[in-house]
């Protein structure tokens, strides 16, 4: 059985921020475990215009959404050929797409970026569409990332992303628990755009800000915090839940005290979230350099320790781990844990185009 590989983990989040690339080589070990490393790493921002067709996409015809499935994987690809230029190639691409629909109580997941246009593009074997076997097998199609957090950062009680949305695992009785938590990067940004940034940096304009405690009180009420795992979020319940608590406020308040009081609502909802026997948590995703809310969250639990890793890590774990969702995709191994996601049975998910 080989025992090395190299394969490009593909990711596009939420955010809308970019395209996250990492060369990432594993190593099987005399155990069965893996070891990985990252070898480089680009995120590749999208033009404006691509970055609006996105956010547009649940809205599209028929004949446009099919359309923009292709062009995405032609950005990927060019992101990647531009990146590599004439020098090696790895064995595999895993890309996660970009995902625009997420319903999986209707049996209902979709990510676009077309992975036989990309593996067409590029030359190289693809392994996408990692999502919609779980949902077909009853279970959520997300998180997809605690597999890689179970088999490559286990030494960790507890990991934290802070995407687009903030989503924990860890292990509890034996098993695997994941699952998402709260919005994230996805209101903080949209609210920073209303000051005419692309984003809070550290958390700066935040920190200014005077707490809403109408505001903070309703949004920890929403019905999605007090359901059991598993769970997920998508783009739709952030429309159609989230969005309508925050719009009256937006008027008679500042973008500070908004962005002040969803920060507390995000590291309120974090901790509540946190086993109480855990003391080491792993963050990393977008928000680790907010470091306003890692302050937050690290303040409302002093035995906790609260661990932000170096940049490469916080920046490109998602990407790292679908790489490995791809690796375990094409040695048949179980990429997906059905203690995560509520599927009827543990699965080996993605399409492999060569």
């Amino acid at each position: 059985m080989r025992n090395e590989w190299d394969g490009i983990g593909i990711m596009s989040g939420t955010s809308l921020d970019g395209i996250d690339l990492a060369w990432c080589h594993f190593t099987r070990k005399e155990n069965g475990n893996w070891d990985y490393r990252i070898d480089k790493a680009v995120t590749i921002p999208y033009a404006e215009t691509f970055r609006q067709r996105l956010s547009d996409a649940p809205y599209l015809s028929a004949l446009e959404y099919v359309k923009l499935n292709n062009d995405v994987a032609e950005c990927f690809a060019k992101a990647i050929n531009d990146w590599l230029g004439d020098g090696p190639r790895p064995d595999f691409l895993a890309s996660h797409g970009h995902t625009v629909f997420h319903q999986p109580d209707i049996g209902l997941t979709t990510q676009i970026g077309n992975g036989a246009v990309l593996a067409a593009k590029t030359k190289i074997l693809t392994v996408c569409d990692f999502r919609t076997k779980d949902v077909a097998l009853g279970g959520q199609g997300a998180p997809l990332v605690p597999i890689g957090d179970e088999l490559l950062f286990g030494e960790y009680d507890a990991c934290l992303n802070l995407g687009g949305f903030s989503n924990i695992s860890y292990r509890i009785d034996s098993q695997r628990i994941a699952y998402d938590i709260s919005p994230c990067n996805m209101a903080l940004n949209k609210l920073a755009n209303l000051a005419g940034l692309s984003y809070d940096k550290d958390g700066l304009l935040a920190k200014e800000g005077t707490l809403i405690p109408e505001l903070r009180q309703t949004l920890n009420d929403l019905g999605y915090y007090h359901q059991k795992p598993p769970k997920s979020l998508g783009k739709e319940w952030y429309d159609d839940v989230f969005t309508p608590v925050l719009n009256p406020f937006l008027s008679n308040h500042s973008v500070a005290d908004l962005l002040r009081t969803v920060v507390a609502h995000i590291a309120d909802q974090i901790i509540a979230n946190v086993p109480e026997k855990a003391r080491t948590l792993l963050v990393t995703g977008g928000g680790a350099h907010h470091s306003f809310l890692i302050e937050q969250i690290q303040n409302q639990r002093n035995t906790l320790r609260v661990i932000v890793p170096d940049p490469l890590i916080i920046d490109y774990k998602e990407a790292l781990i679908f790489a490995f969702l791809g690796l375990l995709r094409l040695t048949g191994e179980n990429n997906c844990l059905r203690s995560v996601t509520g599927a009827r049975e543990d699965n080996c998910g993605g399409c492999v185009y060569v």
